[in-house]
């Protein structure tokens, strides 16, 4: 499955899906005066902004490496990933001010038919995107995939509970429309503040997983030659990481012979998923 072709599918599919998504939601919400299903719209419309990002940004990340980026542009993926959270929190308040008004001033809505019809298509369009950009996420190894899967999972969510608030509306409940569209407030900024996190780490520089590092901890301790480990660490680039590892060597080894140790530690490690490239440090015990 090659990364950037099926990342740029995933993000031209999210981009129709969500344009159709917001106009019929719109549509529906404002005819109808419904905050929930507005609110609902209003979160397509972040939809379609972060399948843009995904699109712009995986355009970016499969640029091949240059003079000024040896490494490529894969960090591209985690730039527009913490656009596309910024946009989410953004988002979110604008629909808690506009859902937490409706309760405040008793605001009505009538609902219809039209109303529960698209609700409803929209929870099996979302369904079915969120099944397939998860599977694509999860074997490409993707956090822009990954968060359009996760958006994409947040909008069935969203979406039931813009129906329960339409059908309590039937039943007289008009404040349970304001209340979901509160709900549903509330849960995309949580999305947003998820997708920060995990962007901001690897930005950041943040130290591989500890359950890796003892992995490679043990790989590198059994290479012979090797006396004992000064440190692992690792710089993210991109969809990967570099290993920075320094070991240390008997001190009267030629510089020959721990020259190939170096290249042994460094060939093993590049072996595992994700390790893009090793640099290899040797130090006299």
């Amino acid at each position: 499955m090659d990364r950037f072709k099926t990342t740029k599918k995933v993000a031209v599919l999210g981009i129709a899906a969500n344009i159709f998504l917001l106009s019929i939601k719109l549509a529906a919400g404002f005819l109808s005066r419904s905050q929930a299903m507005i609110a609902d719209g209003f979160n397509s419309a972040g939809d379609v902004f972060a399948s843009v990002m995904t699109l712009v940004g995986n355009s970016i990340a499969s640029r091949p490496e240059d003079s000024d980026h040896p490494y490529g542009h894969g960090k591209a993926e985690y730039i527009f990933s913490m656009i596309i959270s910024l946009s989410l929190m953004f988002i979110s308040i604008t629909i808690f001010r506009s859902a937490l008004s409706s309760i405040i001033n008793k605001a009505a809505f009538e609902t219809s038919w039209f109303l529960i019809t698209v609700a409803i298509v929209t929870i099996a369009v979302k369904l079915s995107l969120f099944l397939y950009t998860n599977r694509v996420g999860k074997v490409l190894d993707n956090l822009l995939v990954l968060a359009n899967s996760e958006d994409h999972r947040n909008d069935v969510f969203v979406t039931t509970g813009t129906l329960l608030g339409i059908l309590m509306g039937y039943f007289g409940f008009n404040w349970v429309d304001g209340a979901v569209g509160i709900g549903i407030s509330l849960w995309i900024f949580y999305t947003g503040i998820k997708i920060f996190i995990s962007s901001f780490k690897v930005l950041m520089d943040t130290d591989i997983d500890p359950a890796f590092k003892a992995n490679t901890y043990a790989l590198v301790k059994g290479i012979s030659g090797v006396d004992h480990i000064d440190s692992i660490n690792a710089k993210p680039v991109g969809a990967g990481y570099i290993l920075l590892i320094k070991v240390s060597v008997d001190g009267e080894m030629s510089v020959n012979e721990s020259h190939k140790i170096a290249s042994e530690i460094k060939f093993r490690v590049k072996d595992i998923k994700g390790v893009k490239d090793a640099v290899v440090h040797i130090n006299p015990c």
